[in-house]
């Protein structure tokens, strides 16, 4: 059962948790998750122990209650190894296999062999840990090539139509009549959210967490220039009061991202005059004055995707093939966009796929650009920026005092 430390332990030790049916800690999942704390967020990490609980309940019905923590102390690989090969003909003979089925059966796996590897790494008994090392090893052969069901090719990841780029700019301008958002501060919120998902390539949830002073900015004596830039991390100067907290992916996403001077002149405009004084230090605030929720921004970007006409729609459904776009479709499209940059600038295709791995937060090792490398960039998508992404007149055509 998932549940949380909330009232049971201090501050360093909450966040999720499994329980027995005796109400108790399982013991290798809680040592497993407080090394795995640090680089996974805390809805991320409670997916994976909704998944990892899915192992423990049949290993207590195949071993007995509360063995399979028992048989992971004693090394027991026979029973370890009946435990996994009795998950993985449970998940295959169901009648619905889908991508979680795999997800279960790779990190129960990954579970079982990683407690073992730190169990092994204890040098008191060497000669019987080198006869343990080499049973899990044949273990891990035996079962790492196993699928639940067949893989499936990465889906290709596209870039949203020109077009409808186009369009948004056009639509989301916080002084558009066709705006569909009543009010300056909630088209503005609406604005920047957009900006910074399509033109910094942010995730949701990294939006959500950012401070209101996230741009920062030091004078370049080279170029004679200020130049502006944004950390991606947890707002540091208070705890996420949200119900469904707001979260940075991994490790690997905290990061540093360059701003230019008129990404930084939007953000700045937002938080110093339409943001409204709300009292917290998140950079969006709800109509409530609270900070804005993950399920606001869900219900934000379906009101967006009203407003398209259906012309438009027609043409998202044959490009992209679904009718609504996301966030992440606006993540996408900066990829693809930052990925061309790079090429066009010279890059061979490793420096500039390293490059899209430090500014989209990927681990050095991801596949992720790649994905990208396979989508096809439009020759009209260039008309949209005029070859300048980051500096798009058009986008402060309305802005007070701004670069006309």
């Amino acid at each position: 059962m998932l549940a949380s430390l909330r009232r049971l332990a201090p501050p360093e030790f909450l966040g999720p948790v499994l329980l027995d049916g005796r109400g108790l800690p399982r013991y290798w999942a809680a040592v497993w998750a407080f090394f795995q704390a640090g680089d996974l967020a805390t809805s991320t990490m409670a997916k994976k122990l909704t998944h990892l609980e899915s192992f423990y309940q049949h290993a207590d019905q195949v071993l007995a209650p509360s063995c399979l923590d028992d048989a992971l102390a004693d090394s027991d690989v026979d029973a370890l190894s009946n435990a996994l090969e009795g998950y993985f003909l449970l998940l295959r003979d169901r009648f619905c296999i889908t991508a979680t089925s795999e997800e279960r059966w790779q990190l129960a796996l990954q579970f079982v062999l990683e407690v073992e590897q730190r169990i092994t790494r204890n040098p008191s008994e060497p000669q019987q840990l080198s006869e343990l090392h080499g049973r899990f090893m044949q273990l891990e052969l035996l079962h790492a090539k196993l699928h639940v069901g067949r893989r499936r090719r990465p889906e290709q990841v596209r870039s949203l139509p020109a077009d409808i780029i186009e369009f948004l700019y056009e639509l989301l301008d916080p002084d558009s009549r066709a705006n569909p958002f009543r009010g300056s501060a909630s088209r503005w919120r609406v604005y920047v959210l957009f900006i910074l998902m399509l033109h910094q390539g942010l995730r949701r949830g990294e939006a959500l967490v950012l401070p209101t002073d996230v741009i920062k900015s030091t004078f370049d004596g080279t170029l004679q220039q200020d130049r502006f830039w944004m950390t991606v991390k947890y707002n540091e100067y208070e705890d996420d009061p949200r119900y469904s907290k707001a979260a940075i992916k991994n490790a690997s996403s905290i990061r540093q991202l360059p701003v230019s001077n008129t990404i930084a002149f939007i953000i700045q405009e937002y938080a110093a005059n339409h943001r409204g004084k709300a009292p917290h230090s998140f950079l969006f605030s709800s109509q409530k004055d609270g900070p804005l929720t993950t399920e606001a921004v869900t219900k934000i970007f379906q009101k967006i995707t009203a407003s398209i006409p259906s012309k438009l729609r027609r043409l998202l459904h044959d490009r992209n093939g679904k009718d609504s776009f996301s966030p992440h479709d606006l993540r996408h499209t900066c990829a693809v966009v930052r990925l061309n940059q790079c090429l066009s600038q010279g890059l061979v295709m490793e420096d500039a796929l390293q490059r899209m791995r430090v500014f989209f937060g990927w681990s050095r090792n991801s596949d992720m650009p790649l994905r990208y490398a396979r989508a096809v960039f439009e020759d009209r998508m260039a008309s949209v920026w005029r070859d300048e992404f980051d500096d798009r007149v058009s986008i402060l055509r309305s802005l007070p005092g701004s670069m006309k």
